[in-house]
């Protein structure tokens, strides 16, 4: 297996990776931890009681930020795994490192913007939900970097294919 198929093997992988995290975080309600139970970006459960949170701001562009990031990383993977399955087809890595890219955006908006709302307040623990949500960050990026760099091998190889070049 070359360079270009470990890329991009390694990019699916980063990206199914990053979109079990992105989802995981995002359907869960561990975001923060207090004293009295535990909310997330759709419910709080105070004393085992859940109920849905009221439309706050930040909450509602967290949510949407973290739902589009899903969105565009389940995309991003499936046109990562038709590049790395369908060699023949002239596919590019360039939309799919963009999706990857645009994911890790959208979730350093979400999570960031979730950070300041609740950074300040006292006896308000972060949960496991949000780290899983900071841990795809790493993963959405790399994965792009990957299909980026396979991209890159691709087209420098069909640059150089009509030189007699020994390499």
């Amino acid at each position: 297996m070359g360079v270009r198929r470990c890329l991009q093997s390694g990019g699916a992988l980063l990206s199914f990776l990053a979109n079990i995290l992105t989802v995981l975080s995002t359907a869960t309600n561990y975001w923060i931890h207090h004293h009295e139970g535990h909310s997330g970006l759709w419910q709080e459960c105070n004393h085992g009681i859940c109920s849905n949170i009221p439309c706050q701001t930040t909450l509602a562009v967290t949510g949407a930020c973290m739902v589009l990031a899903a969105g565009l990383g389940i995309t991003g993977l499936a046109m990562g795994l038709r590049i790395r399955c369908f060699e023949g087809e002239s596919l590019r890595g360039q939309t799919t490192s963009a999706l990857h890219f645009l994911c890790g955006l959208l979730l350093l908006i979400a999570l960031t913007g979730y950070t300041v709302k609740n950074a300040w307040k006292n006896d308000v623990f972060f949960s496991w939900s949000y780290f899983s949500g900071w841990l795809a960050l790493p993963f959405s990026i790399l994965a792009g970097l990957c299909f980026l760099l396979a991209d890159m091998i691709v087209q420098s190889t069909d640059a150089i294919s009509g030189f007699p070049v020994c390499l």
